[in-house]
C-alpha cells in the first residue's frame, strides 16, 4: 500500500494528467526528430509501441506547474504507468474503430484546422521576426524618437516654507548640500544619501518638482522654495543626460509588434482572394 502522501501525489498526479491530455490538442505540434536512442532511450513498449523518455518529458512540461517543477525521479514511476494507460486507452479506442466514429472525426477535424493555423503561423513569424527585422524597427524606432532627457538631482525636504528658505540662505554662504540634507530633511532615504534622487525623467516626478527642476542647469540650486504636496523642497541638479531604451530593453515590444503586424498583413492577404459567405446565427441568408 502507497505512504499517505505519495497516495495524494498518485491522485493528483492523475488527475492532472487526464487534464494535460485532454488539453493535448491546444499544442503546437512539434516536427519529428531523429531519435538518438542513447540520449533518447526507450522506457517501455506497450503492445510493441515505445515510450521514449523525451516523451515523458514532453508529458511532464504539460502538466501544471507544480509538477513541471518537482524532479523527475519523484513522479517518473507514476507518470510511466499514466503513460502506459494512455497507450492502452488509445490503442481500444483504435480497436473500437473511434476514429471512424462522427465525434472523433468532427474533433480531429476542429484539431486539424487549429494545428495547420498554429504551424502557418508560427512559420510565418519565425521567417519575419529576425534579428535583423528587430534591429531595422529599433533603428527606426530611435529615429522617430527623440532620447529623452534625464537629471540627476538631490532635494532637501522640509515641512515649511520658512525652513526651506533658510536651508537655501545656508547654501548660498557655501554649505555642502549633502551634509544640510542628512540633518535637515524629512524625506527618510535622503538622509542617508545626501537628498540623492538618482536619474529620473521629467514624467517620473510631480509636476510642480519636474518643471523647476528641468529648469536648472547641473550644479544649480534652486533660488526659492518649491512646494508640493509632500512639503516644501530645496533642489540641486547634478547632471543632465538624454538616453533612448536600449535594444535589449525595447526587444520585447518590438518583436510584439512586428508579430502582430505579419499576422494582420497575411489575413488581409488571405482575405483579399478569399471568397466568404456570410450568415445569421440561424443560418438564414444576412439581407442587404
Amino acid at each position: 500500500m502507497l505512504p499517505i502522501r505519495q497516495a495524494a501525489l498518485a491522485a493528483s498526479l492523475l488527475a492532472a494528467f487526464v487534464l494535460a491530455s485532454g488539453s493535448a490538442s491546444a499544442q503546437t505540434a512539434q516536427p519529428p526528430q531523429p531519435v538518438d536512442t542513447a540520449a533518447d532511450p526507450v522506457i517501455a513498449i506497450v503492445d510493441g509501441s515505445a515510450i521514449r523518455r523525451s516523451d515523458m518529458a514532453a508529458v511532464q512540461r504539460s502538466l501544471p506547474a507544480q509538477f513541471q517543477q518537482m524532479p523527475l525521479e519523484m513522479i517518473y514511476p507514476m507518470l510511466l504507468e499514466r503513460m502506459i494507460d494512455a497507450k492502452l486507452l488509445a490503442a481500444a479506442g483504435r480497436k473500437a474503430k473511434l476514429l471512424d466514429d462522427a465525434e472523433a472525426k468532427a474533433r480531429l477535424a476542429q484539431f486539424e484546422e487549429r494545428l495547420l493555423q498554429e504551424i502557418y503561423l508560427t512559420r510565418k513569424l519565425s521567417a519575419g521576426v529576425n534579428e535583423m527585422a528587430v534591429k531595422a524597427r529599433y533603428d527606426k524606432f530611435v529615429k522617430e524618437n527623440p532620447p529623452k532627457e534625464e537629471i540627476h538631482a538631490r532635494h532637501i525636504l522640509v515641512a515649511t516654507e520658512a525652513e526651506a528658505a533658510a536651508i537655501i540662505a545656508e547654501l548660498a554662504k557655501g554649505a555642502d548640500f549633502a551634509k544640510l540634507a542628512a540633518e535637515k530633511t524629512t524625506d527618510p532615504s535622503g538622509k542617508t544619501t545626501g537628498g540623492d534622487l538618482g536619474f529620473f525623467g521629467k514624467d517620473e516626478m510631480v509636476p510642480e518638482f519636474a518643471t523647476v527642476a528641468f529648469a536648472l542647469k547641473p550644479g544649480e540650486i534652486t533660488d526659492k522654495p518649491v512646494k508640493t504636496q509632500f512639503g516644501w523642497h530645496v533642489i540641486k541638479v547634478d547632471e543632465k543626460r538624454s538616453v533612448a531604451p536600449g535594444l535589449e530593453e525595447a526587444r520585447e515590444q518590438i518583436v510584439n509588434d512586428l508579430q502582430q503586424e505579419i499576422v494582420a498583413e497575411e489575413v488581409a492577404a488571405l482575405r483579399k482572394d478569399a471568397e466568404v459567405e456570410r450568415f445569421n446565427p440561424d443560418g438564414s441568408a444576412k439581407k442587404n
